[in-house]
């Protein structure tokens, strides 16, 4: 790749921002493209604007000064050969403004027409001085997305200079583009930077234009080669084969109080079957709240525990890790099985036990938070990692899992579907399985949306229920109180029902509580000692208590969507019918209302994941933002998704067909950055 450094220009500090855009070679500044595009390619006439339109003018400063009130500004008056007048305004600006904005200079400004006190006016334009040897732009002028110190000026430039220096030659056959209508990519990349007047402006915004369409393909082709490729690279790698011997598994199987559902038995035979093979399995299970995945982590471990292996199961916080280790601990040591359980908050004494007891090989199944893959961590023989709600670990952080076997399987799963297009992309170099039915038994959940001035109603439900032997969720967003939010918080909630609910025994967990406080309130919430559970969103997964038939969630508008369906899934696991109400605090935002309309509608978790995913984009969908997993940057997986089929189908006939492609196109759209990929 070329070094920026070698453009003209390009000084040591402009280069250290250009770094800060992730920008460090050519194609990495070609491929950086415009946010917007404003139109200087002619000039308004001032008596011809019209309110909100971003126009260009041209005239003489015939007044300026510096106002102070009602704050400090300079004040423009400018007037074009037609003789219309037009206010510019600046709030900020430098001595070296005043000076180029004196009487008798000639601008020309762009920017937004405003109505103003003494007429229209434009707010901050941009100012440049008109020269008649300066012609108007021939093509609609890019703005780039940019930090500070790097003017758009200078970003244009050195684009303009790195397209006439850089190789624009095609990385894919002729036939691939041409067959989809899509233009080359010298063409598209030129036309992005440098279009012309006549574009319909709109196709350019909304990225439908054909030359978005062009370089949206390649990146998403890119992905999907890279993604593939590893998951070719993945099977030839050796891995301990883990056969069903039907030993632990069947008898696990038969002592169980409940059968396993078409949909967990067809998982767990993919499962099985990956297990068994001599190349290490990669595998994500989704299922949606409830549907029965740690029975399917259980079954997996079991088969890795009757090979002479041991397995691993890691959750990201410690009351999902807790839960399943007394699954698992319930349902294995009658089965004469070791399951460990280890936290980075126990005690030095009891951590070494368990680390050695790990490192010996004495565990055979070891369950806990991410303490599991710290360095003084070592397995004696590691089969099988699994990783529960894998979204909230980074890749490094489950690599690090991986490392501590020779080539361990791993088995991923996540209670938050992951909707189709973003399975494709993201989760391409792995096998999926999906739950897609929930257990016999389980009663729908009627959710409602009550506005906070409503709370003494829901105060009435939650007493009612309780009474009649039920028990309660009261979810609060914050632990403490924020001056900035102004959310009713877990402590200030927990006195205030501690109080209106008298009769009732009233518990509080959070995740500043001690573990062994938190165990405590938890335990006595599941033997029913403790009617009303107020909690923050610790509680937002694994929490398991079928008694539990009500859940309020305080400030559901300030949640996400997944989360409130994560939350609205602690009830409805037991026979009786279910409630989750919604209090939110009136006024809603639009896309507030958007949300909790989505949640209070839809019962389907794919549904509401796909309605997340367009609303928070696929990085914090995921959690992958700081994770080292490249995003994409120009396509959208909704708009899309044409094109994302597209790419699927052609990375797997070039990586058949045509591999020296590949390398080129992948070196120009992800240079090193493939290292990093899902690994």
């Amino acid at each position: 790749m070329s070094d920026l450094a070698s453009l003209k220009g390009v000084t040591k500090p402009v280069l250290a921002r250009l770094g800060k855009l992730g920008l460090r070679s050519f194609d990495d500044l070609l491929l950086h493209l415009p946010l917007r595009y404003v139109d200087e390619t002619h000039l308004t006439p001032i008596r011809d604007l019209r309110i909100g339109e971003q126009v260009q003018v041209e005239g003489e400063i015939i007044h300026a000064e510096t106002q102070y009130r009602p704050r400090k500004a300079l004040i423009c008056q400018l007037q074009d050969d037609a003789g219309g007048l037009l206010h510019l305004r600046f709030l900020h600006f430098y001595p070296s403004q005043v000076a180029a904005l004196k009487p008798g200079a000639r601008i020309r400004a762009f920017g937004e027409a405003r109505p103003g006190f003494f007429g229209i006016e434009m707010v901050h334009p941009q100012c440049r001085a008109a020269c008649e040897d300066v012609p108007l732009s021939e093509t609609l002028t890019p703005v780039y997305p940019t930090t500070a110190g790097l003017s758009q000026a200078v970003i244009r430039k050195l684009v303009t200079t790195a397209m006439q220096q850089a190789d624009l030659g095609e990385t894919l056959p002729a036939d691939i583009y041409t067959a989809l209508n899509l233009p080359s990519f010298a063409d598209s990349l030129y036309f992005l930077h440098h279009p012309p007047p006549e574009v319909h402006l709109e196709s350019l915004q909304q990225r439908s234009h054909n030359a978005w369409r062009r370089l949206a393909f390649d990146e998403l082709l890119a992905q999907q080669l890279s993604m593939t490729r590893h998951h070719a690279r993945r099977r030839t790698q050796g891995a301990p084969q883990l056969a069903l011997k039907n030993q632990l598994t069947a008898a696990l199987l038969q002592a169980l109080p409940f059968s396993l559902t078409g949909a967990q038995l067809k998982v767990w035979a993919e499962i099985s079957h990956d297990l068994a093979q001599s190349h290490p399995m990669q595998r994500l299970l989704q299922g949606d709240v409830g549907s029965g995945k740690t029975i399917i982590s259980a079954l997996a471990a079991l088969q890795a525990v009757e090979n002479g292996w041991q397995a691993a199961i890691m959750a990201p916080t410690e009351i999902l890790a807790e839960q399943h280790y007394r699954k698992l601990h319930a349902w294995l040591t009658p089965l004469g099985v070791n399951v460990a359980w280890l936290t980075g908050t126990q005690t030095k004494s009891v951590r070494t036990a368990v680390i050695e007891a790990v490192s010996s090989g004495t565990a055979q199944v070891a369950v806990g938070t991410h303490a599991l893959f710290q360095e003084q961590v070592q397995f004696a023989r590691l089969g099988l990692a699994v990783i529960d709600e894998q979204h909230r670990f980074g890749v490094h952080q489950r690599l690090a899992l991986r490392q501590k076997g020779e080539q361990p399987h791993q088995l991923m799963m996540s209670a938050t579907p992951i909707p189709r297009t973003l399975a494709m992309s993201y989760y391409a170099d792995l096998d999926v399985s999906v739950i897609d039915e929930l257990p016999p038994g389980r009663t729908p959940i009627a959710t409602k949306l009550v506005s906070d001035a409503r709370r003494e109603e829901v105060l009435t439900r939650v007493r009612e229920a309780c009474k009649q032997g039920r028990q309660a969720y009261w979810v609060c967003p914050l632990i403490e109180e924020s001056e900035a939010l102004q959310l009713k918080t877990a402590l200030e909630t927990y006195e205030q029902l501690t109080n209106s609910l008298a009769e009732l025994k009233v518990g509080l967990v959070h995740g500043r509580m001690k573990p062994a406080e938190k165990q405590a309130v938890m335990q006595a919430f599941v033997a029913n000692e403790t009617q009303l559970l107020v909690a923050t969103t610790v509680i937002e997964v694994g929490v398991d208590v079928p008694n539990a038939s009500l859940m309020v969630i305080e400030h559901a508008e300030r949640m996400g969507l997944s989360q409130l369906h994560q939350l609205r899934g602690r009830v409805g696991r037991g026979s009786v019918q279910s409630a989750c109400f919604l209090l939110y605090q009136p006024p809603l935002s639009e896309t507030a209302r958007a949300r909790l309309k989505i949640v209070y509608e839809s019962s389907d978790g794919f549904e509401i994941a796909r309605a997340d995913l367009h609303l928070r984009g696929p990085g914090e969908f995921l959690g992958i933002r700081q994770s080292g997993v490249p995003l994409l940057k120009i396509a959208d997986l909704e708009r899309d998704a044409d094109l994302l089929e597209v790419a699927r189908d052609i990375a797997a006939r070039l990586l058949r067909e045509q591999p020296q492609a590949v390398n080129a196109h992948l070196q120009r759209w992800m240079g090193r950055a493939e290292e990093y990929v899902k690994v």
